[in-house]
């Protein structure tokens, strides 16, 4: 029996009919607990032309607690900066993830900015999940070579806390996925089964930036100048690549990360190939974030494929938000909220059992996928 399951919730969160806004999906939520104490979903809602808002949505609950519904209440963020637009009019604010990070007593959210360039990192904060105060885009220093900015980056997510750096200092992180050349899944899948790889590469990247001063300019969250590679691909399930998923959270083991991975499999009918996205867990040391300790081998949520095919992808799970639910007395239990499908909102629930195993797969020394 697997370690983590997923179980899927009754609950799917359907684009609202004649809602122009919504026209082609509602998906991959962000999800934070507001002041009020209301759990608040921010899903990336997509009009015509692949066209992104990032909505706001307030949760409902049945008497024994279970999510049965929701109440739009509004729009957090739509396209209006450069960085989110294209010259032909087309842009987009996407699959943004929220934390409320207690140092700086402020919600951070991290989206994806559909730029004239391609896709990159950039951030909002708020007092209240209501109102949205854009930071700017994120930068980064460039590390061993490698050049972070100027390249496509998605799927970042920041601590709660400040965690130890390189260095040992304390500092923000965020989780992140730079799209280095070359390492797209429809790039990779045309290569051999045990095709070599730059673990830098198609990898979850850890990267840091100082505490602000009170009174500094808030764009100083967007700077980030330490980094280092938590995770590159290592199972079949995540052999095309990994991403970070919903933000990291303290559990009793450690933070737990669930993230996602990308693999492929063969249409029986067709002999297509066809990519597919899957859920998993990760277990990172409580005081040590950068080491892993527990990573699943199988994953714990895979994709129901739809025959529907009015989102990007037919065959995807995308977690990317994740509420404890103390609100109930049950601490280790979490609600997962997902894409469907690249069109639809799930939410399933993970269990922390009381004891895990302090191993993990490894990255492969010879640099391979097993």
């Amino acid at each position: 029996m697997a370690l983590f399951t997923m179980k899927p919730l009754e609950l799917c969160i359907e684009p609202e009919e004649g809602n122009p806004y919504e026209s082609e999906g509602i998906l991959n939520p962000a999800a934070a607990r507001g002041p009020d104490g209301e759990l608040y979903l921010f899903p990336r809602i997509v009009a015509k032309n692949n066209y992104s808002r990032i909505g706001i949505m307030k949760v409902l609950f049945d008497d024994g607690g279970e999510p049965c519904g929701v109440e739009r209440v509004g729009i957090a963020l739509e396209p209006t900066e450069p960085y989110e637009l294209r010259p032909n009019g087309d842009g987009g604010c996407e699959d943004p993830r929220v934390t409320y990070v207690e140092p700086l007593e402020c919600y951070l959210m991290t989206y994806t900015a559909f730029s004239p360039v391609g896709p990159r990192i950039a951030m909002a904060i708020s007092k209240d999940l209501l109102t949205w105060t854009r930071v700017g885009l994120a930068t980064f220093t460039p590390y061993d070579g490698l050049a972070f900015d100027g390249i496509d980056n998605k799927d970042a997510t920041g601590f709660p806390l400040t965690i130890p750096n390189p260095s040992g200092n304390l500092e923000l992180a965020i989780l992140h996925r730079p799209l280095f050349p070359g390492t797209l899944p429809e790039d990779t899948i045309i290569l051999d089964d045990d095709r070599p790889i730059d673990l830098h590469r198609e990898s979850i990247w850890i990267s840091y930036s100082s505490m602000p001063v009170e009174g500094d300019d808030p764009s100083q969250l967007s700077n980030f100048t330490s980094h280092h590679r938590l995770a590159a691909p290592v199972s079949p399930w995540e052999s095309l690549k990994i991403g970070s998923g919903a933000p990291p959270v303290m559990t009793r083991h450690g933070w737990m990360i669930v993230y996602h991975g990308v693999s492929e499999v063969v249409e029986p009918e067709t002999a297509k190939h066809r990519i597919t996205y899957s859920a998993g867990v990760m277990m990172l040391d409580r005081d040590h974030p950068q080491h892993i300790i527990y990573r699943s081998r199988k994953p714990v949520l895979v994709p129901h494929p739809s025959q529907e095919r009015r989102g990007t992808f037919a065959n995807v799970v995308f977690p990317t938000g994740i509420d404890r639910r103390t609100d109930i007395n049950e601490p280790h239990r979490y609600d997962v909220y997902y894409g469907m499908n690249d069109f639809r909102i799930g939410v399933a629930r993970v269990d922390v059992p009381p004891h895990i195993p302090y191993d993990a797969p490894k990255d492969p020394p010879s640099g391979t996928i097993p």
